[in-house]
């Protein structure tokens, strides 16, 4: 009877042994779960940083495939459009340059013309005096005239007039050549066989002379005047 009153005792005390085993490892699972909690934090923090540092690369790489992708390639119509354009301004520039070198080249053979026929006049005039009409074919003469050539001429008229009156003196000239020996935009040097026939009163009939003459046909504003002359053999 004693064994079996002391048994309960046993019992209680292995019970409360066990108790205070259990309430021993309470605070080692609390702090394992501590560290188990913290760990998982770590982990999650970590996979959460991952996750971010995977993102901005993800970003970096599409903003870098981005800008080193090429453009797009424009289409058939656009690229026939922008030749067609530059096209048509090639066209118009060189239409403008040949139309530029047209008129110039037209505005210079016009030029040379002018020459050619001022001085042809010039000497026309020179060659064909009328006694009876001698003041109006010196004027005709001075008309024509300009520079150096101008000032002789007016300075000899009177007395050149004067001559012509006493003999009776006629004569008319006929081009038989002409031509631009050199020419330039301001001047030219004109070439010009003329044919003479001379009258007068000692000698109604003479034979028809040859005379060559060189003019100096010079620019004057619109028009063109005979600044010198010369005769050549």
């Amino acid at each position: 009877m004693a064994d079996d009153a002391a048994a309960p005792d046993g019992e209680l005390t292995e019970s409360s042994a066990a108790e205070e085993k259990s309430d021993g490892a309470e605070p080692e699972s609390a702090a394992q779960g501590a560290s188990t909690a913290s760990e998982t934090k770590a982990v999650d923090e970590s996979d959460d940083e991952t996750v971010d540092d995977a993102a901005d690369e993800s970003v970096d790489e599409a903003v870098d495939d981005a800008a080193a992708s090429p453009k797009p390639r424009m289409s058939h119509v656009r690229l026939a459009l922008i030749a067609g354009l530059v096209a048509v301004v090639a066209l118009a520039g060189l239409t403008g340059w040949t139309g530029y070198r047209a008129y110039d080249s037209y505005q210079g053979e016009k030029q040379r013309q002018l020459f050619l026929q001022v001085g042809r006049q010039g000497a026309l005039n020179l060659t064909t005096i009328n006694w009876e009409n001698a003041e109006a074919d010196v004027q005709r003469v001075l008309d024509s005239a300009t520079g150096q050539f101008y000032d002789d001429f007016q300075n000899r008229s009177a007395p050149f007039v004067e001559v012509v009156k006493q003999a009776q003196s006629k004569s008319v000239g006929a081009i038989s050549e002409a031509g631009l020996e050199s020419a330039s935009s301001e001047e030219a040097q004109v070439l010009v066989a003329v044919t003479v026939n001379t009258s007068n009163v000692g000698a109604p009939e003479q034979e028809p002379r040859a005379w060559r003459m060189r003019l100096t046909v010079t620019k004057v504003g619109d028009e063109a005047k005979v600044s010198n002359v010369e005769f050549v053999p």
